[in-house]
């Protein structure tokens, strides 16, 4: 991950010491003002700002395989539960400022996932968040794998019931009072859902 070291600056996602070759270069294409360099580094901001507040609306499927580092991912979470307007807007500079601590492939990776989801359809989005929704009921509740089944007989029951039997044993913290972790087990789960709804989506 890349981190703010002495004064510098970002251009799309990495750090540029000020003094640096790159920083010279950028300094001649510009005239070399300062009012330059500054106006760059507003510019850079304002669009790492906007970038990280479009994580808010990202699909819960589509950040948790972004690679966020845990905080930023935290603090986008977090974010997603804030309604008061003061807090929410807190939290949109607090994950402004940690989007400038990822790293060029983060970014990138960011942005593509974010123009994946304003590509989806709105059958495609219902179909995705029904997906989640379920694969939470199965993990949390016995009676869930039953009623799947009765609606999609196609499934593979026993390869779900496996998923769902592991994500539970992953679900459980490593040591007290930490989080629970989602595996592989967890992401199958939603792949297997979401292969099963994908026809019935389909139909006109």
């Amino acid at each position: 991950m890349a981190r703010k070291t002495g004064k510098g600056y970002y251009v799309d996602g990495e750090f540029v010491p000020r003094g640096s070759g790159i920083d010279r270069q950028a300094g001649a294409h510009t005239g070399g003002t300062e009012a330059a360099s500054r106006g760059d580094l507003k510019r850079e901001s304002e669009a790492l700002q906007a970038l990280g507040e479009g994580l808010l609306a990202l699909h819960g499927e589509a950040l948790r395989q972004l690679p966020l580092s845990d905080t930023l991912h935290r603090a986008v979470v977090e974010g997603k539960r804030i309604d008061a307007r003061g807090g929410g807007r807190r939290q949109r500079q607090l994950i402004g400022k940690l989007m400038r601590q990822q790293d060029a492939e983060t970014i990138a990776a960011i942005r593509t996932a974010l123009a994946l989801q304003h590509g989806l359809s709105a059958r495609d989005n219902a179909m995705l968040h029904l997906a989640e929704n379920w694969r939470e009921r199965l993990i949390s509740d016995d009676a869930a794998l039953p009623l799947w089944v009765a609606e999609h007989p196609g499934t593979d029951v026993q390869q779900l019931r496996t998923l769902v039997r592991q994500a539970r044993k992953d679900a459980q913290p490593e040591l007290p009072g930490g989080h629970p972790r989602q595996g592989r087990a967890y992401r199958g789960i939603f792949q297997l859902l979401r292969a099963q709804l994908k026809p019935a989506e389909q139909e006109p």
